[in-house]
């Protein structure tokens, strides 16, 4: 008799000694007193017995036959060798006129010893990870590209970070792309008003990581080129580390908070009427400090770990992009098609074949650098190749003239063109 069984009988056994009542039994046993009954009676009659299933080893009316079985599993020894569970139940409908389930097939074949060929990877073990303990300690950054106007306007994608000890977010914006320039441009912000955080955790895309296919070769490891995008150069130069995650799971909170932005800030900025960009950002960072009193947590260690700027700290020089120039004879510097002529200064009359670091701001300007001080530059005069570049050829009258571009050196002497 299994558990069931065995808890009846005692309970029966009470019942017809009279310890106990048949509506106390029918509680016990979570039966209805008229069923108790029945069972009570039975068990008068013919013991132990009765409280036995009627079906109990009786074969069921639908089983397999043996001949069905051993077809079966001889087929998935011999001509369906190989075969994974699903593909051989597919195989035996299609081809062998064989129409089984694919858990019966599963099960004759384990009880006849065949295993599938298909081997999987165990199970790893995973466990939920306990947040840092202060804020400032670990930012989780990513973007979400989305259609957050709703066909008001331009797909737009959310750049942010939230922090890992609380779940505030402590800045985030709405850009065209995902770009380097949008993570520098969130970057800025938390460093300004916040400080430098001591820890990032962004995925594997290109902007944080060189990509595999750009990795230098063994040669050039050796020879000391060591590539770096420039939002892992601005994190070295701010002492920030860099953590790299495996997996969309890993960064989580991130990704949670995306779920939550398409659902509420979605409804916030169609609330707005908002249709461009600067009405998404504004509407944005309207909504941010009521997001973070209504979903940031305390953390487990009063005050912030962000690290201060030191004094004299311009964020013009570290938020931006930076490449390394030679310097010309003549003292230019040729950049995006762009040229800048190095004046003299007082340390040095000419820095003609020097090699020297050219930042592009994020606004679109150009600064020129030295051994860490920035030089005086100015543009460049024009080649005699630009030069020509610039002129275009309009016909009038059918005669030909030579028209200067808006910008050419002549314009400012020859008005009537």
């Amino acid at each position: 008799m299994n558990d069931k069984e065995q808890k009846r009988v005692e309970v029966l056994n009470l019942v017809i000694s009279s310890k106990i009542k048949r509506k106390q039994a029918a509680e016990v046993l979570g039966l209805s007193v008229r069923h108790t009954k029945r069972i009570v009676a039975a068990y008068r009659r013919e013991g132990v017995a009765a409280l036995a299933h009627g079906n109990r080893g009786r074969k069921p009316s639908h089983a397999l036959s043996p001949q069905v079985r051993e077809k079966v599993s001889e087929l998935a020894r011999t001509k369906y060798k190989g075969f994974n569970f699903s593909h051989f139940t597919e195989s035996l409908a299609e081809r062998e006129g064989i129409r089984l389930s694919r858990s019966s097939v599963r099960r004759i074949l384990l009880e006849k010893g065949v295993s599938s060929p298909r081997k999987r990877k165990a199970p790893r073990h995973r466990s939920r990870r306990a947040r840092f303990p202060q804020e400032g300690m670990l930012l989780q950054i990513d973007g979400s590209p989305h259609d957050w106007l709703e066909g008001r306007g331009p797909k737009l994608c959310l750049i942010g970070a939230i922090d890992d000890a609380t779940s505030k977010v402590p800045y985030a914006l709405f850009q065209e792309q995902e770009t380097t320039q949008g993570y520098m441009r969130m970057l800025q912000e938390i460093v300004l008003r916040y400080g430098i955080p001591l820890a990032l955790y962004h995925d594997k895309h290109s902007i944080f990581e060189v990509a595999p296919h750009n990795l230098p070769s063994i040669e050039e490891q050796l020879a000391g080129k060591q590539p770096r995008t420039q939002f892992e150069r601005l994190m070295e130069e701010l002492g920030i580390t860099s953590i790299a995650a495996n997996s969309p799971p890993a960064k989580g909170r991130i990704e949670r908070l995306w779920s939550t932005f398409q659902d509420r800030l979605v409804s916030e900025l169609r609330l707005a009427g908002a249709r461009t960009l600067e009405e998404a950002n504004r509407v944005l960072h309207h909504y941010l400090p009521h997001f973070n009193r209504q979903f940031g947590v305390k953390a487990n260690q009063p005050g912030l770990a962000y690290r201060q700027v030191r004094a004299g700290f311009r964020a013009e020089e570290y938020f931006c992009y930076k490449y390394s120039r030679i310097v010309g004879a003549d003292n230019g510097v040729h950049f995006n098609n762009q040229r800048l002529q190095i004046l003299s200064s007082a340390e040095r009359a000419s820095y003609a074949h020097c090699k020297v670091e050219v930042q592009q701001r994020l606004s679109g300007s150009l600064a020129i650098y030295y051994e860490g001080k920035r030089l005086p530059t100015q543009p460049a005069p024009l080649e005699a190749r630009k030069l020509r570049e610039t002129v275009t050829t309009v016909s009038l009258s059918g005669r030909t003239y030579t028209k200067p571009a808006p910008d050419h050196p002549w314009r400012g002497k020859f008005r009537h063109f």
